[in-house]
């Protein structure tokens, strides 16, 4: 399995390609920006694309979401429905950090902790994690965590922006995430990687030595 990780659009959210060699699938987490960079890469790979994965409805990782779907239509969008609001006013989202709107992402299937996703045979373990926004999600993929912007190397997600709640966000980190393998790799929506044992250890806010 192969992780490529692309900085895109205007606050460079990270999008992630998760590409099987043998089977040529891939999925790709989050649409950031930047579509016909993203169709560089799975061409690269000659990927076929089954799955697009959204975190959350926030704009900055939807931003080229219908590009991306232009160029592959047989791909399918997820979210979680507790963000359909987000998607539903993405313009005043783009209004409020004084970016340029977009139209609204077209989704196509709902996600929850009850879906059954997977791509070459490899399972895909949807997370519900609300506290950055009511319908935050993170993808188990094997050992590899995309944790959207729940949680980030020794920091969290902002809990004040379109449904963000500070108690939920400790509900879903320490319950939900700090329960994982402690060697499971962590994969945030903006930033480097991370690990579950060095947040459970160093995490500015939930941590054993945080500053919080």
């Amino acid at each position: 399995m192969i992780i490529k990780k692309l900085p895109l659009g205007p606050i460079e959210a990270n999008t992630y390609i998760i590409f099987d060699e043998k089977s040529k699938e891939a999925v790709v987490i989050e649409a950031s920006g930047n579509a016909q960079k993203i169709k560089e890469e799975l061409s690269t790979l000659n990927a076929k694309l089954k799955y697009i994965l959204l975190t959350h409805g926030h704009f900055d990782h939807v931003f080229a979401l219908n590009e991306l779907k232009e160029l592959y239509p047989d791909a399918k969008a997820f979210l979680n429905k507790n963000d359909k609001p987000l998607i539903e006013h993405v313009a005043t989202q783009c209004a409020h950090f004084g970016i340029g709107a977009i139209e609204e992402p077209k989704i196509d299937e709902y996600v929850d902790e009850n879906s059954a996703l997977e791509f070459a045979n490899i399972k895909i373990k949807p997370i519900h994690t609300p506290g950055h926004s009511k319908g935050s999600m993170c993808y188990l993929i094997e050992n590899e965590l995309f944790s959207g912007d729940t949680l980030f190397f020794e920091e969290i997600g902002r809990c004040d922006l379109f449904g963000g709640d500070f108690s939920e966000i400790e509900k879903s980190i320490r319950e939900k995430i700090f329960t994982l393998d402690k060697n499971t790799i962590v994969h945030p929506g903006h930033g480097h990687d991370t690990t579950v044992a060095h947040e459970i250890k160093y995490n500015a806010y939930f941590g054993e030595n945080s500053r919080y």
